[in-house]
């Protein structure tokens, strides 16, 4: 719910070309217990300012020189793309009030009008505009946890299809390579039974964070599940760069961490695929990194290997068919 304060220190614009109306209006909403009030006189300006401040509500005169309210409301839309123009029109001109509500205004009050009516008409509309905006942050977050790790903040599985099928596909049509590294940590399941759970939780969250510092703003890193993590590098050069990059995301990962003050050293181990040599969709792409990640494995671990040509031709493997599932 929508406290009586925060209604009361919503963002209010006043726009109307004649100096006596912006100061009664002021002098009314500051009475009525609102703080943050601004005004112009400008028609031209409205739109700038509501897209450096994002008002709660704009109180609008239609009758104005260079820009009429129709006029502002229309160049509004362009700045608020879900349609939803906080504007109460305070007008005169009675006529146009269904002409304005028509364009956008949602709600409408008329010239000379009743103090106490024109009170409850911004209450009700700043409450429900605050209850909106209120509700578009509950879903904005809770799109973001379904698409990222709760543990880390990184993309997770979900996420993960949607980079890399945007890197493939921009990477097919312009011509270019992309590449796909799986990685995940040697001998994880030691840390949790020597150090305990919560200390791998800590190092999971502390080798997300050097993962990230190694890449390129461009590049995603994702947390599959575990400790197992994909790297989707979104545009590569040739294999020379890839593989400067995987030695050194390895380097970095084998530093030395302090968790609940001792020092851990840990390994990793990591599988590169490139598109399109590797595989020409995102599940054979990751299937070729998985490979390789056990390639690397087998190799000793702490290292990286390249995907080959036969691991990008096999059916068969660990790679567990690519999914959205979390």
């Amino acid at each position: 719910m929508i406290s009586e304060q925060e209604i009361l220190n919503a963002s209010i614009l006043i726009v109307d070309d004649h100096p006596t109306s912006v100061l009664m209006l002021e002098d009314m909403l500051r009475e009525f217990g609102y703080v943050c009030i601004s005004a112009t006189s400008d028609s031209i300006l409205v739109c700038e300012l509501h897209r450096k401040n994002s008002y709660d509500l704009i109180l609008l005169d239609l009758q104005m020189p260079d820009m009429d309210g129709f006029q502002v409301m229309e160049a509004l839309k362009e700045i608020e793309t879900d349609n939803y123009l906080p504007v109460l029109v305070i007008s005169a001109m009675l006529d146009k009030k269904l002409q304005a509500l028509g364009v956008g205004a949602k709600d409408f009050v008329a010239k000379p009008f009743d103090m106490a009516e024109l009170k409850t008409r911004i209450h009700n509309m700043l409450e429900v505009r605050l209850l909106y905006k209120q509700l578009e942050h509950s879903r904005l977050v809770l799109e973001s946890l379904a698409l990222h790790d709760p543990l880390t903040g990184l993309p997770n599985r979900q996420l993960l299809k949607e980079r890399l099928s945007l890197a493939i596909v921009h990477a097919h049509r312009n011509g270019l390579k992309m590449a796909v590294m799986f990685l995940d940590i040697d001998d994880f399941k030691l840390i949790n039974e020597t150090l305990s759970h919560d200390a791998g939780d800590i190092l999971l969250k502390l080798v997300a964070d050097r993962l990230v510092a190694e890449v390129r703003g461009e590049d995603t890193v994702v947390r599959l599940c575990g400790d197992e993590f994909v790297i989707v590098l979104a545009e590569v050069g040739n294999a020379d760069d890839v593989a400067r990059l995987a030695s050194k995301l390895v380097t970095a990962v084998s530093q030395p961490y302090i968790i609940n003050g001792d020092a851990v050293s840990i390994t990793t181990s990591v599988g590169v695929g490139i598109y399109p040599v590797h595989g020409g969709d995102a599940d054979k792409l990751l299937k070729s990194a998985d490979l390789a990640l056990h390639e690397a494995k087998h190799a000793g671990k702490n290292v990286y290997r390249f995907a080959t040509l036969a691991d990008s031709l096999s059916t068969t493997g660990h790679w567990r068919k690519f999914s959205p599932q979390v």
